[in-house]
């Protein structure tokens, strides 16, 4: 389990793209109780779990998860940065998980394609596999310290623009463990749909 924000709303953003797909923004909410098809794990390198999310996610995935992980890691070594692997969900909900490495701030220096490479690449990959639906958390915001705000962004618009191009995916939903996180993608999303006058998306809102 992930330790979320008590005594708040959960709070749904929905950034509704052409031909029935969407982005959500959702959250404070816990990513390893998902129904998407696949979640996707923010891991490191040696894909061997760690802290954070992906720790949750081990934990409650169990040690399939790694098992698998670790017949990738024999056949390609460490996994780098901005790519990413699948392996099956285990006891997760998601039948699936998208691992994917993202980068270590480091004051902007060439951080930001990584971090667009790590949802394009998981898009395209829950693609590949005939997926329909997939969950990010907010990826290198935590132990990587990447500032929430540049990263939520980034996060939105490579999302956004590789789900319109996506043959099988529908729906990508950004699963944040806190308020101020849910806040800062929301605000990243209405400035990108305000900033630009053809903007692929529209915005709804709602609590629950």
């Amino acid at each position: 389990m992930i330790l979320l924000d008590t005594g708040v709303q959960t709070f749904t953003i929905r950034l509704v793209l052409d031909r029935g797909k969407a982005v959500e923004i959702y959250g404070p909410a816990d990513i390893t109780a998902e129904t998407t098809d696949a979640i996707v794990n923010a891991a490191n390198s040696s894909l061997l779990g760690g802290g954070g999310v992906d720790g949750a996610i081990h934990r409650a995935g169990g040690p399939t998860i790694l098992a698998e992980c670790r017949q990738i890691v024999s056949k390609i070594g460490t996994l780098p940065a901005g790519n990413a692997v699948i392996t099956k969900g285990g006891h997760l909900a998601a039948k699936h998980v998208i691992h994917t490495v993202g980068p270590i701030y480091r004051g902007g220096e060439g951080e930001a394609e990584t971090l667009i490479s790590c949802h394009r690449e998981s898009v395209r990959l829950a693609d590949e596999y005939r997926l329909t639906s997939l969950a990010f958390p907010a990826i290198s915001t935590g132990a990587y310290e990447y500032p929430v705000s540049d990263a939520a962004p980034i996060a939105i618009s490579a999302t956004v623009e590789t789900l319109a191009s996506a043959k099988h995916v529908s729906l990508c939903r950004f699963v944040l463990f806190d308020i101020s996180t849910v806040r800062a993608f929301e605000h990243a999303a209405e400035k990108l749909h305000r900033l630009n006058s053809t903007s692929p998306f529209r915005i709804e809102k709602a609590h629950s």
